[in-house]
């Protein structure tokens, strides 16, 4: 790639981004796109704080900057308070690739890149190489001046252990006050029983759990709530809605006659669901999965994590997810089923990687455009319009790729789904292990290999032993290609990310054809976790693999970074719905993102120090790696277990605070009910009750 192509590319998505954001600066502003862009607030009936401006004015259409320094002035303690410590999470990841990429590039453009462009370099001078000056790769071989980048390598991933140390501290500990501040929450005093076995003497699972809570928690045992398989009442609630939402539009019009037939509908449906929904009924729709609730966190939480039966696999137990957070459907899958479905689900992820394996490689064979040239002669004719070639190679390779990978998060979050997890957290959680994963493989080493592959395509087979050198030279060689991604998935992704172009084309589109609606309905969606924490962490990756071979892209991260969290705080702020809140569950994930990218950092050190004949630096760093895998495992045993668990310590330290309030009966009375009011084939419709109180309890606790 040629300087031309890079400040093509760089011109581009700079372009792209200022407009973007200019766009979005003026239509943010204008009533009818409130539905888009301040769909958590609408949700949330905060339309005095909406910034419109209903009148016909100038300011309505100049674009403005007044939401940028906004992400700046608001603290972590608002966020957390207002969004959620998961929330906090995605913004300190953010943080921790400011700080890290800023001294990083400090670094490396004082140190690294002098040392770099002023050496005698061995390389041949050739034009798609023309980047190299400013990399490891213009550095003879056996230099000492190898040394540099060598304790360069030592300083950086001490620097990210540290971060990496300080943060995982730093979430515990609000993991911890933060649960404290949710002592009202029902999961606390909840656990998810399955595998629940049919009572002996009554024949149904209800009493199990109950005869068996009963017999072996006797004092802190307080009631349960089981699951049903609802799936005709559901059917019937279904219908029920939409002849509710019929007599709402009726209500104000003449057509009585019309208006007594929909009652009377109506009527005939609530009376199928009550009969379905009666106790008798119920107990023949009994799943082998229950919710217990005991009097105390304490409780609950040894029961979590202690065998119950016998029989490890009968009683299953964990702490349950909050009410808003249960997949229902999941937790109907019959557990014999579920390995099934994981293997399922593995065999797709990997039909998914192969077949992307096409594009990736296409991608490289257009960035690769001298090569391309002989493989496929026709493409010459990009070089008659003037320019076209460095934009063909500069900037369209990454933007092919980035929308190429755009459908990945959502495929995998469904396939994350059909892996019967009990939670939508968890299945998002699922879904970024996937997506990074994935993005690993095909966006980073397919890239490097399909690089290479049209470079040198014969070595790999001639000489198989020579591969690990490849690769390192892959890595130095591959830099350009990745800067450009950078720009396009930072500049171009976030700029888009916050234009929201495909709803803002949609609503246009549907307003068109159907008109504006009485009542405008939001575009709220969940906050896309499974999306963003991915491709951030691969970012990460990327930026640590280079920030010693090649410290010219170290400035682009900052960048990157900077712009992303300006870009996600606007979008939690005003957009996205935080469905559920797992108490920082996902930093662990993100902790062992990072954990792996520096281990591939100082590999590809390795291999790179080998390839310029400076053995003793290369066996030098392998006590680096050593050290770095012993920190990974004190962090697993030092900080995990308390993410994965709900600590004892903390769950009597509440239990007491609430004791001396005098509210821990009422709150784990309230858990009796919770799960209740969520269970879909619970609900009950009527035509007397608003909109925000159809979620009602129809059954007690343990006496179904």
């Amino acid at each position: 790639m040629t300087p031309e192509s890079l400040i093509a590319s760089a011109s581009i998505n700079i372009g792209l981004a200022i407009l973007a954001l200019w766009l979005f600066s003026v239509l943010k502003k204008q009533p009818r796109n409130a539905v888009i862009y301040y769909a958590r607030l609408l949700s949330d009936r905060h339309v005095r704080a909406l910034p419109l401006h209903s009148s016909f004015s100038l300011p309505r259409f100049l674009p403005s900057v007044a939401w940028i320094p906004r992400a700046f002035r608001v603290p972590e303690e608002d966020i957390l308070r207002r969004h959620g410590l998961d929330a906090l999470v995605l913004i300190r990841l953010f943080k921790f690739g400011i700080r890290f990429f800023m001294l990083c590039s400090l670094l490396g453009v004082s140190l690294l890149l002098p040392v770099g462009y002023y050496s005698e370099s061995d390389l041949p001078t050739r034009k798609e190489y023309s980047m190299d000056a400013f990399t490891i790769s213009n550095i003879t071989r056996g230099s000492n001046k190898l040394w540099v980048h060598f304790s360069c390598l030592w300083f950086i991933s001490f620097y990210a252990l540290f971060l990496l140390y300080k943060e995982y501290k730093e979430i515990l500990v609000k993991r911890l006050q933060h649960m404290r501040e949710l002592s009202y929450r029902a999961d606390q005093f909840t656990v998810l029983v399955r595998q629940v076995p049919l009572c002996p003497e009554h024949n149904t699972r209800s009493c199990g759990v109950d005869h068996f809570f009963s017999k072996h928690h006797p004092f802190s045992y307080h009631s349960h709530q089981m699951l049903y398989d609802g799936r005709d009442i559901e059917y019937l609630l279904g219908k029920q809605k939409k002849l509710k939402k019929e007599l709402e539009e009726k209500k104000d019009t003449e057509e009585h006659k019309q208006r007594s037939t929909s009652e009377e509908k109506f009527r005939d449906f609530t009376h199928k669901v009550s009969h379905l929904q009666s106790e008798t009924m119920l107990r023949e729709k009994e799943l082998p999965v229950a919710f217990v609730t005991f009097k105390s966190r304490r409780s609950a939480a040894l029961v979590a994590q202690t065998q119950q039966h016998s029989n490890p696999l009968e009683l299953i137990t964990e702490m349950a997810p909050e009410p808003r957070d249960v997949s229902w459907r999941n937790l109907a899958i019959p557990q014999k089923i579920l390995p099934l479905n994981k293997i399922g689900v593995i065999l797709a992820a990997a039909a998914l990687t192969i077949f992307f394996a096409i594009p990736v490689t296409a991608v490289q064979g257009i960035a690769k455009y001298e090569k391309l040239k002989k493989w496929f002669p026709p493409a010459m004719a990009v070089e008659f319009i003037p320019g076209l070639s460095s934009v063909v190679t500069g900037y369209l390779p990454s933007a092919i790729l980035k929308g190429f990978m755009y459908i990945v998060p959502y495929a995998m979050l469904g396939m994350a789904y059909l892996g019967g997890s009990i939670s939508k957290s968890k299945e998002e959680i699922k879904a970024c292990n996937m997506v990074f994963y994935f993005l690993m493989g095909n966006v980073f080493f397919l890239s490097l290999i399909s690089g290479s592959l049209l470079d040198e395509i014969g070595e790999y087979f001639t000489h198989p032993r020579d591969i690990p050198s490849h690769l390192a030279a892959a890595v130095s060689a591959q830099g350009e290609f990745f800067m450009t991604y950078i720009l396009t998935d930072g500049l171009s992704g976030f700029s888009l990310e916050i234009l929201q172009i495909g709803l803002i084309t949609f609503d246009i589109i549907r307003s068109c054809i159907y008109g504006r609606a009485k009542e405008n309905n939001t575009y709220l969606f969940s906050f896309p976790y499974f999306r963003v924490i991915p491709t951030v962490s691969l970012s990460i990756m990327i930026g640590m693999i280079y920030a010693v071979v090649a410290p010219l892209m170290l400035p682009f991260l900052v960048g990157y970074f900077c712009l992303g969290y300006i870009v996600y705080f606007n979008q939690m702020e005003d957009v996205y719905e935080m469905t559920y809140d797992t108490c920082g569950r996902f930093w662990p994930i993100i902790h062992h993102y990072i954990f792996v990218s520096i281990i591939l950092m100082q590999v590809t050190m390795v291999g790179l120090f080998g390839l310029k004949s400076k053995p003793s630096a290369a066996i030098a760093t392998i006590p680096l790696i050593l050290i770095t895998i012993a920190y990974n495992e004190y962090c697993k045993i030092r900080f995990l277990p308390s993410f994965k668990n709900f600590p004892i310590q903390t769950a009597v330290e509440i239990d007491e605070v609430d004791e001396k309030n005098g509210e821990i009966e009422a709150h784990y009375v309230d858990a009796a009910t919770a799960y209740n009011r969520h269970q879909p084939c619970l609900e009950r419709v009527s035509i007397e009750e608003s909109h925000t109180n159809l979620n009602q309890p129809l059954l007690g606790t343990g006496s179904i």
